[in-house]
């Protein structure tokens, strides 16, 4: 991320002090609600806060198993309390969960996750680290998960977290000593933590990643328990309390103008695509974390008792602490520059310190704060926010010094080591813009997620450049270096290059510079149904990187399909701009699967990567490059009825789907939901989670109740029953559990095996259920009344039977059914069989109603 600094004075220290509450909120929600590229400009509270931390020499890591795991109460209470480093470790990236907010799933989401984190971590203050687990899906015992994982893969890079962080207290967020009680990737974050807490400061346990980073050895180890950890508030009342520690994290911080609870909300609100956006809480509040191992606590209070977090825990640093510890003291809010010389200072003898860890940390606190109170403004801006491989880039170059300070700028360097000669002194507040070009390297990578640049496993991500391993994002290529110097001290300040622009209802904006491929295409369409023989025209989009884009497309397909014409030529004038393609796809006479990638050949060059562009407010833009295919699915599939309305939840890509077979499916906003316009449809299909997020759906119900009655269709996909925003989700009692099935391969058992839902008009037989992904189905009903026919029984290896995955009920001369299948996951990957099991979902009764319109006629 780019971070900029601007100095913020202020007239007179007493409206200072009586305005730091409203300057720091306006700081704080400013970084929430403005794009999240935008540069930051913190007051002279932040500086001095920066300062506070700067004099504070110990860390904590947290760890967890996913995205929105973390406690961003205890995270922030050690980051702005404590003042102490403090990283969340999180094994994945939390790619196995659902999307609140868009369509995306799988390897897009975890990049969504991964930037929400980050979000959530530039409020609380602090730091973000992974691994290379991947987040499968739910898992019910940390036995499984760690075969999946690949534990010793997990291990090492939990080992090398701790090595390259070399905290002094580990946080865990859940139990060690309870597998099988929760998510298994939860319980399996703490088991790894637990044995890591002594493998880091092995010299013999992962020798090669000692050898490049030492070995580091944690002071103690903690659980953070809670009473939901015990059962109950009264079970946690009567519990030996002995090795717990009491923090009241419920801190009130007058220079924020916010409690830490306060800090703690907004930072967990930024997990949007799971639904984490909460009222702020305020007052005291009791956090609690258990003692496990390491140097034992005496008075079980201060985490960090009997260890050094001043200056003198690093030789050498006497000298500094004694000069930093007086411009905290003495802090002079109004005119921060007045500290310059002795920042400077600091950073002198700093430079010396033969600590390379703490010399890293401190150098790089250190020159932010040099350059906020120097009031330094650093920019480069991009024309545009992405180049390709050899491509002249236009750069704009902003310098601004906001303070009397004695300061030139002595060059610049960008990341081809092309130095330009400066040699200017900085006027205050005057303003320095230059026009400078870069010139992309001919064998620049495109800028993509580095942990999805290659196929990996179900568990684990596959990083080949180990450097790269524990990163939240893959560093930034282009850069450019302000070669300064500030009374008289050479001092080196780094920006990325990013894109500042403007739009006339959004104002400033700014994106990251990417690097891209030249070309680049996509089919529109991700899964491609054929229920028929007949041949189908496809849409293939390419989008060229550079200007004068010349080549041809060719489609590559399965043997036993045919794509005409064989190529087709390719011509585009503008960087950026788009050219659709048309071909035609002709299916085989028989049931078939394949996939379909368009090839890209530009001067001998083949290009077949899409490229993905993310875009919410909350998190920066990003720009992911991905392998472009499409799945071919040649099915025999029949269905009754035509018109499906479709009321959206969380977010899923079922009526696309849906239109694929043959459907008209048009989606309906609440207004919609009314007698009449029901009346125009053969079957309602309720996205998943929509009594989840729908707060207004309830007062629908009856409404949709009544379509049902009148002859039609209503299909519910999933819901959870946290949150559930109606009393009867259902026509008759229908109560919800958070039983789930995991294994996609787990057997499906026909309960009802002659039921209309199962042969007409499509006859399901247990093939249908082969290939499933991720897993069976979640949130299955519990208990129902006997208007219900359940259709299908599953479970987990050593469960008891699950049998709420389909309840069917006759209603009035329509059907209700509930569904607790994973068709969100299953139809993006083609699977036949669900396709063909909702389209009989779709078309129960509409036989017989025929007729019994026909009759009544």
């Amino acid at each position: 991320m780019l971070v900029s600094f601007l100095y913020l004075a202020v007239s007179k220290p007493t409206v200072l002090m009586q305005k730091s509450i409203s300057l720091s909120l306006l700081l704080l929600f400013s970084i929430v609600y403005l794009q999240a590229q935008k540069p930051k400009t913190p007051s002279s509270l932040h500086i001095y806060e920066s300062i506070q931390k700067l004099n504070f020499l110990g860390s904590v890591l947290y760890i967890a198993a996913h995205p929105d795991d973390e406690n961003t109460r205890l995270i922030s209470y050690m980051a702005n309390q404590e003042k102490a480093r403090t990283a969340y470790l999180s094994l994945t990236r939390g790619d196995g969960g659902q999307n609140l907010i868009g369509p995306e799933i799988r390897e897009l989401l975890g990049v969504i996750r991964t930037q929400e984190l980050l979000a959530a971590r530039r409020i609380d203050g602090g730091e973000q680290l992974f691994t290379r687990a991947n987040d499968f899906g739910y898992s019910k015992h940390p036995d499984e998960t760690l075969e999946i994982w690949d534990k010793n893969q997990v291990l090492s890079d939990v080992v090398l977290a701790i090595r390259k962080f070399k905290p002094d207290v580990i946080i865990n967020r859940f139990d060690h000593r309870t597998p099988g009680s929760t998510h298994g990737h939860h319980t399996s974050s703490a088991m790894l933590s637990f044995e890591a807490f002594d493998l880091s400061g092995d010299r013999n346990a992962y020798p090669n990643l000692a050898e490049e980073f030492g070995v580091w050895q944690p002071k103690r180890l903690f659980f953070n328990t809670g009473w939901w950890f015990y059962g109950s508030q009264e079970n946690f009342e009567k519990a030996d309390k002995t090795n717990l520690v009491s923090l009241d994290i419920g801190t009130y911080y007058p220079l924020k103008g916010l409690s830490n609870n306060e800090i703690a909300s907004l930072a967990s609100s930024q997990h949007l695509c799971q639904g984490f956006g909460r009222l702020a809480q305020r007052g005291s509040q009791e956090e609690y974390i258990e003692f496990l191992k390491g140097e034992p606590l005496t008075e079980n209070k201060d985490v960090f008792a009997g260890i050094d977090t001043s200056w003198n825990r690093v030789k050498g640093g006497k000298a500094v602490g004694d000069i930093l510890y007086n411009v905290e003291k003495n802090f002079n809010f109004k005119n921060p520059s007045q500290h310059l010389p002795q920042l400077l200072e600091a950073y002198k003898l700093i430079l010396s310190i033969n600590d390379e860890h703490w010399k890293t940390q401190k150098i790089k606190e250190l020159k932010s704060i040099i350059e906020m109170c120097a009031g330094l403004y650093l920019e480069a801006s991009a024309e545009t926010n992405w180049g390709t491989p050899n491509e002249i880039i236009n750069l704009s170059i902003e310098v601004l010094k906001r303070s009397d300070v004695a300061a030139s700028l002595l060059s610049l360097k960008n990341s081809n080591s092309k130095v330009i000669e400066k040699n200017l002194i900085l006027q205050n507040n005057v303003k320095y813009d230059f026009k400078e070009t870069l010139e992309v390297d001919d064998d620049a990578k495109p800028t993509t997620p580095y942990w999805l640049t290659n196929k990996g496993s179900l568990g684990m991500y596959q990083v080949d450049n180990k450097s790269l391993i524990g990163l939240p994002e893959t560093p930034r290529t282009y850069q450019v270096d302000f070669n300064l110097l500030i009374n008289n001290v050479p001092i080196t300040v780094t920006k990325e290059i990013v894109q500042r622009y403007s739009k006339p209802d959004k104002g400033e904006l700014y994106r990251p510079f990417e690097i891209i491929t030249e070309a680049s295409a996509k089919i529109t369409e991700k899964v491609i149904i054929f229920n028929t023989d007949n041949q189908r025209d496809i849409s293939v989009v390419v989008k060229a990187g550079r200007d004068n884009l010349e080549g041809h497309v060719k489609i590559a397909h399965p043997k036993d399909w045919k794509v005409f014409p064989e190529k087709q030529k390719v011509e585009i004038k503008n960087k950026g701009e788009e050219q659709t393609l048309v071909f035609t796809v002709v299916p085989p006479k028989s049931q078939s699967e394949g996939f379909i990638t368009p090839m890209v050949d530009i001067g001998g060059k083949i290009y077949n990567k899409e490229l993905i562009e993310i875009a919410y407010e909350h998190i920066p833009f990003q720009t992911v490059s991905l392998p472009s295919e499409s799945k071919l699915v040649r099915l025999d599939i029949k269905k009754k009825g035509e018109n499906i309305a479709y009321i959206q939840g969380a977010g899923d890509v079922v009526p696309e789907s849906l239109q694929q077979i043959g459907y008209n499916v048009r989606i309906l906003s609440l207004e919609e939901i009314n007698t009449e316009t029901l009346s125009r449809f053969d079957a309602v299909v309720v996205g998943i989670r929509a009594y989840n997020t729908l707060d207004e759906l309830k007062f629908k119900q009856q409404q949709l109740f009544d379509f049902v009655a009148s002859g039609g269709n209503m299909i519910v996909q999933y819901n959870t029953s946290y949150r559930l925003t109606v009393e009867n989700l259902a026509p008759y009692n229908l109560k919800l559990s958070r039983d789930r099935v995991t294994d996609e391969k787990a057997e499906v058992r026909f309960l009802n095996p002659e039921h209309e839902l199962l042969n007409t008009p499509n006859k399901i037989t247990h093939k249908d259920f082969e290939g499933w992904t991720q897993e069976r189905g979640l949130y299955f009903p519990e208990d129902w009344s006997d208007e219900f026919t359940p259709i299908l029984s599953m479970n987990d290896k050593g469960e008891t039977p699950k049998d709420g995955s389909i309840l069917v009920a006759k209603y009035g001369k329509g059907y209700y059914i509930y569904t607790a299948l994973s068709f969100f996951r299953e139809f993006p990957e083609g699977i036949s069989g669900a396709y063909r099991l909702f389209a009989n979902m779709l078309s129960i009764g509409k036989e017989n109603l025929k007729l019994e319109d026909k009759l009544n006629d």
